[in-house]
């Protein structure tokens, strides 16, 4: 499929942003501009059934597909989030990116309790600006417009299949050297996961008092998280 993809910046490095589930590539505006900042040229699609990407049959293996077929390889850096950290690892071994970093993301998103994507359709009904502010007070106005575009764009028949997500798609082995970058608490990834993707190789940081969206909730928190996995200009 023939993803819609966003590219900031010239630099001579290159970074890959995977947003998660219900958004766009809107999602990285602020750590776009980060990375342009830093002399990356950043490259964020939408991932299928998402923001301007085509509509489709909804599977964790078909979102990889789809990132190796619109992506480059070798890039310097790639960033998943949520379910685009899931697409990503999936992807990973034909991506072959020197570095990547899985941002509360989510393997484990088969197992979601009972009713979970019943209240992420809700949200994805419902929500507002005010109602944004509301849940998410540390976010730009940026953040809020960005959150709102993704949901008007979102198919929402992609939380059907998601309830038909295989429970645990926990990589085996990194890959490449990968940093798994944690919430506070972590809303995908509990305590015994954890210790799991210690034990395959993942290293693993936590940023304090930041919600599942990282990047979101605190960019100054996420980028110094990320010190000595990206270059700084």
């Amino acid at each position: 499929m023939e993803l819609h993809v966003r590219e900031f910046g010239k630099g001579p490095r290159t970074a890959l942003l995977i947003h998660g589930g219900m958004a766009d590539h809107r999602t990285w505006h602020a750590v776009g501009a980060r990375l342009v900042d830093r002399g990356y040229r950043v490259i964020a699609p939408d991932l299928r059934g998402h923001g301007l990407s085509p509509r489709g049959a909804y599977r964790p293996d078909l979102l990889a597909d789809d990132l190796v077929a619109n992506l480059p390889r070798g890039a310097d850096v790639a960033i998943g989030h949520s379910l685009g950290g899931l697409a990503l690892s999936l992807a990973a071994t034909r991506l072959t990116p020197r570095r990547a970093v899985y941002s509360d993301p989510g393997f484990r998103l088969g197992a979601l309790p009972p009713g979970a994507t019943a209240a992420m359709r809700a949200m994805v009904e419902n929500s507002g600006p005010e109602s944004v502010r509301q849940a998410c007070p540390r976010w730009s106005e940026a953040d809020v417009a960005a959150e709102l575009a993704g949901f008007a764009l979102f198919d929402p028949a992609f939380l059907d299949a998601v309830d038909h997500f295989d429970a645990d798609y926990l990589p085996a082995a990194p890959g490449c050297p990968s940093l798994v970058q944690l919430a506070d608490p972590s809303l995908t990834v509990d305590a015994g996961t954890s210790a799991a993707l210690k034990d395959r190789g993942f290293e693993s940081v936590t940023v304090p008092g930041a919600g599942h969206c990282i990047h979101r909730d605190d960019i100054e928190g996420f980028m110094a998280s990320l010190q000595g996995w990206i270059r700084e200009s």
